[in-house]
């Protein structure tokens, strides 16, 4: 019976006499129990195989979960295992089962957008609230009642941070041309929602006695606010006319295409900019350039900053930063800076180069965009253009042929460097541009069904309609018009055939008449910021504003007769 008896023992050395000679010491790590260390050293670890399965890292108080890219669900960090990942794949997005991996990459990255926003997002919201409480203090230390936060440091701060402003701008046809005029410049208050912003439109349409109907098709920038399908400007007017057309600016998109850049070009940009700004924030070392650059004979004496929202900064930033880079380079050997050491690496020069040029490109391709009285026509011509110079630029690189970059061949020639690794640095940049360019201008508009519009006295062939094919065949032959063609602009032609041929002329000005871009309302936007400075900071902009960007002279004699003349005392 003493077997299953517990005997409670008196003191240590009998339990230590107790156990078997086969056992060990409490101190063998056999028994000892698993502190957080080992346990973390057990824990699974993301792989980026995962992804085919649909699943990202997402990391909760130090430990890894695995995070589908589609419904943003986040497993349990037991889930880390490729047949339970497979099986919420397979449960859940059947539908995605069969999609190819860069599928889920694509997803990955709108997920990590998401989460980049909303962190953003999260910490507006915390700095109001801080700043809440900092002025609350303020005025607790002043003494004053906290009612002057309402009725005086509120309306004081909403005027220095400034209202949003609503600018649009219309074109329509007049006396035989085509014509652009500011069509109203007003503020939004509130949180300037897609439904704010067509109200206001809206609003003031009927103010002018403007209908929907005569809408061809509107342009606006991508934000969230203007293209929601749900919420957003182009939701709210398709409601009341579905027959409008809206565009994405196309400089606008030819902006965020040309942002694409792989690790290695991007870390040179990125030192490019440092070192840019390195110099320009010490105003010592800024003069101490300009000097140097005066003794050198250089034709520019100032390094240029980098600004991501203006269209041309990158371009001429690196391109400036590569045309002194001896000077700069003298400058911060001088200093002892941390930067000098990049502008004597060849491969890292060769890759400035490189830069300078491509964006040198990108920036030409930019301007042309810009201007009055441009069409959709003419500016994806110029996009498809360029395209097609992508992908020849990439041929020629694969080649050893770098001709169309100028700075790079001259650096490359004089100092007897080969491309090398460079090569594959370019093709990939300039493949990753086409991707970019094929993304935000997918083949959907078809140049050669407008043909018929360009050239129709040599375009008889199109898809229109059986009546006016018949037309356009009518036209063709007619030699009064084919003179007035060739001593006119396109749309000045077509305005001039509508007495005959009104339909035919209605279905090309509806491809002529909508704008391409915003180039117009961001042009504005400078005169605005111009204008209403701190010293004018209550001004109400938008009478003095049409003045300004309007080509329209006032009727003043018609001005003077709706005021009574005061005689002089």
């Amino acid at each position: 019976m003493d077997k299953f008896v517990i005997r409670k023992a008196k003191n240590v050395e009998e339990i230590v006499d107790s156990l078997p000679e086969s056992s060990e010491p409490c101190t063998s790590t056999k028994h000892k129990s698993k502190t957080p260390s080992d346990q973390c050293r057990k824990r699974r670890k993301y792989q980026e195989e995962f992804i085919k399965y649909g699943f990202t890292c997402s990391t909760v108080n130090d430990v890894d979960h695995p995070q589908c890219v589609i419904c943003s669900e986040v497993l349990a960090h037991e889930s880390m295992k490729p047949g339970k990942m497979q099986r919420h794949l397979e449960t859940r997005h059947p539908a995605c089962v069969e999609k190819p991996i860069d599928f889920f990459r694509r997803k990955e990255k709108e997920l990590q957008i998401q989460k980049r926003t909303l962190a953003q997002q999260t910490q507006i919201t915390a700095n109001a609230l801080k700043a809440s409480y900092e002025v609350a203090y303020l005025i607790a230390q002043s003494k004053k009642p906290h009612t002057i936060g309402e009725t005086l440091i509120k309306p004081a701060a909403e005027l220095c941070v400034g209202p949003c402003m609503f600018l649009a701008f219309i074109r329509y046809t007049f006396d035989g041309k085509m014509h652009e005029e500011m069509l109203f410049c007003s503020v939004l208050e509130g949180t300037c929602t897609g439904s704010e912003i067509f109200n206001k439109l809206d609003t003031r349409l009927k103010e002018m006695q403007l209908s929907w109907d005569n809408c061809v098709g509107i342009c606006t920038d991508g934000a969230g606010a203007m293209v929601g399908k749900n919420k957003g400007l182009k939701a709210k007017v398709l409601e009341v006319a579905p027959h409008v057309k809206f565009t994405h600016c196309i400089i606008h998109r030819e902006s965020l295409a040309s942002k694409a850049l792989d690790s290695e070009l991007n870390s040179v940009l990125k030192g490019a900019i440092k070192i840019v700004n390195h110099i320009k924030s010490r105003p010592v070392t800024s003069r101490l350039l300009a000097t140097l650059c005066n003794e050198m004979g250089s034709q520019h004496k100032a390094l240029l900053f980098h600004t991501e929202v203006r269209w041309l900064s990158r371009g001429k930033a690196l391109g400036r930063l590569y045309e002194l880079r001896e000077e700069v380079h003298s400058l911060l050997k001088e200093s002892k800076s941390e930067f000098a050491h990049h502008l004597t690496d060849p491969d890292w020069l060769s890759k400035l180069a490189y830069l300078a040029c491509i964006f040198e490109r990108l920036n030409m391709l930019n301007l042309s965009l810009q201007g009055p009285n441009t069409n959709i026509l003419t500016m994806n011509e110029k996009i498809d253009a360029f395209v097609k110079k992508l992908d020849r630029w990439a041929e020629r690189v694969e080649q050893g042929n770098v001709e169309m970059f100028p700075e790079l061949d001259e650096h490359l020639e004089e100092n007897g460097l080969s491309l090398g690794n460079l090569k594959t640095h370019i093709t990939g940049h300039l493949h990753g541009l086409l991707e970019q360019f094929h993304k935000y201008f997918p083949k959907e508009m078809q140049p050669e069904l407008y043909d018929w519009i360009r050239q129709p006295f040599t375009e008889t062939r199109s898809n229109l309609p059986t009546k006016l094919e018949d037309a356009l065949l009518e036209l063709s032959s007619d030699r009064t018009f084919k003179t007035l063609f060739s001593s006119s602009t396109l749309p000045e032609f077509w305005i001039a055939v509508a007495e005959e041929y009104r339909e035919l002329s209605g279905v090309a000005m509806d491809v002529l008449l909508p704008f391409g871009s915003t180039y117009l309302c961001e042009q504005t936007f400078s005169t605005v910021t111009y204008m209403k400075n701190k010293y004018r900071s209550r001004l109400d902009v938008e009478d003095d504003l049409r003045v300004a960007v309007s080509n329209i002279r006032p009727q003043i004699t018609l001005l003077c007769t709706e005021k009574q003349v005061h005689p002089s005392h």
